[in-house]
């Protein structure tokens, strides 16, 4: 083994996370299309589907995206009916989301696809877990160090 073997694509893992993550979005496709909403609509649907109402910033951060990405997604969402947007009288810069009667019927299409793609994964739910566990102790790690 050489010194240059760290550059192995074989040997990353980052690879196979970005890989994995990236056919994780394609095989969500068919079922987010039936909803008509992208995969970044349908997270912003699922934190408004536990949360009802929550602020911008908070989902910005709970998603891990910039508001460049947001705004657009946001703006969609607003337009199909799914959710109102309301700006605080006090500071007009705070924006709060409220789920709408709409956004709430959807959740009930949706329910049933965090299941379907956990079974597409081919993973015990022991496997499942480990992994979901790891992935967020390394997101968490990583962000920790950026600060």
């Amino acid at each position: 083994m050489d010194g240059y073997d760290v550059l192995k694509l074989e040997n990353q893992v980052c690879f196979p996370l970005y890989a994995c993550a990236k056919e994780l979005v394609r095989q969500y496709g068919p079922y987010l299309s039936e909803l008509n909403l992208t995969y970044t609509q349908y997270i912003v649907m699922m934190v408004l589907w536990e949360k009802e109402t929550v602020g911008s910033r908070e989902l910005a951060e709970c998603l891990h995206l910039d508001y460049g990405t947001l705004t657009p997604v946001l703006n969609r969402l607003r337009q199909a009916g799914y959710l109102v947007k309301t700006r605080s009288s006090d500071d007009e810069r705070v924006l709060t989301l409220s789920l709408t009667d709409a956004g709430r019927a959807l959740k009930e299409k949706a329910v049933s696809i965090p299941g379907s793609l956990a079974e597409r994964m081919g993973l015990t739910e022991e496997e499942f877990g480990t992994l979901y566990r790891l992935a967020y102790k390394a997101l968490n790690h990583m962000e920790a160090g950026d600060r």
